[in-house]
């Protein structure tokens, strides 16, 4: 690690006074210089197998309106993800989408757990820390994460404007989606799509959220519509009054 290398994670507004944690597991695409863009064009770093475009300026801007605190990390899911198990192919992968990384293919145990020690570690722990922190406390807590999605994957279409990932959190997830349809019925919202959350495949819902009994879900937003200025606003005030609403009556039920 260097001067200029960025934390593995920061943390946005700690005191939030929001049931609301969010996260934004693939905030970021930077890769330190010594790994060489793991043999990858830079094109490739402006990619979506880089990081969620878009995800983390909509995260800030939640982490404002809601007045939530946000974690987010500070390097690419190349170099290892965020939001995966340490033992799942993806960690680390060799191929994302059709592109292959080079700088990940046969690397040993030992690069492993090195990678894992400086950028996803210190991640995990620090939202663990937190989650820990307010169950001890008994605050009410919604631990919501922040990605985005292609437009096209490996030449297929999708067709929704943004999908909810959840497990055991149903009413949560639920409630999500109806409160995006609502706002505009013209939004196709996925349910556990374009993607399904697994206990193999997936961390955060799985072992931060779930295993410690907290209603958790991913927001996914297509790309295109959050990839400018004008939709992470747009959105970000869309899933702003959508949270704020859910965050309301989990304190109003909590009081009673």
């Amino acid at each position: 690690m260097t001067e200029t290398d960025p934390p593995a994670a920061t943390v946005i507004n700690e005191a939030g006074a929001s049931p609301v944690v969010l996260l934004c597991e693939h905030a970021s695409n930077h890769i330190p210089p010594r790994y060489a863009r793991l043999g990858l064009a830079e094109a490739d770093l402006a990619r979506h197998i880089a990081y969620d475009i878009g995800a983390l300026p909509v995260a800030r801007h939640l982490s404002r309106r809601l007045d939530a605190v946000l974690v987010h990390s500070g390097y690419s899911r190349l170099l290892i993800d965020c939001n995966r198990p340490l033992a799942a192919p993806s960690s680390i992968p060799e191929r994302s989408e059709d592109t292959a990384i080079p700088g990940n293919i046969g690397i040993d145990a030992a690069e492993r757990a090195r990678r894992d020690a400086l950028f996803f570690a210190p991640f995990r722990e620090r939202v663990a820390t937190l989650l820990d922190a307010r169950l001890r406390a008994g605050q009410p807590t919604l631990l919501i994460g922040m990605h985005s999605f292609t437009p096209v994957y490996l030449g297929v279409s999708r067709i929704w404007h943004a999908g909810m990932l959840y497990g055991r959190a149903h009413n949560l997830g639920r409630a999500m989606i109806a409160g995006l349809r609502a706002s505009d019925p013209a939004l196709v919202v996925g349910d556990n799509e374009p993607y399904r959350v697994t206990e193999e495949g997936d961390y955060t819902v799985p072992h931060q959220g779930d295993a410690r009994g907290i209603p958790t879900a991913l927001i996914e937003v297509r790309q295109d519509l959050i990839g400018h200025a004008d939709g992470q606003e747009a959105w970000g005030e869309r899933l702003a009054g959508v949270l704020a609403a859910i965050a309301a009556d989990v304190v109003t039920v909590r009081e009673r």
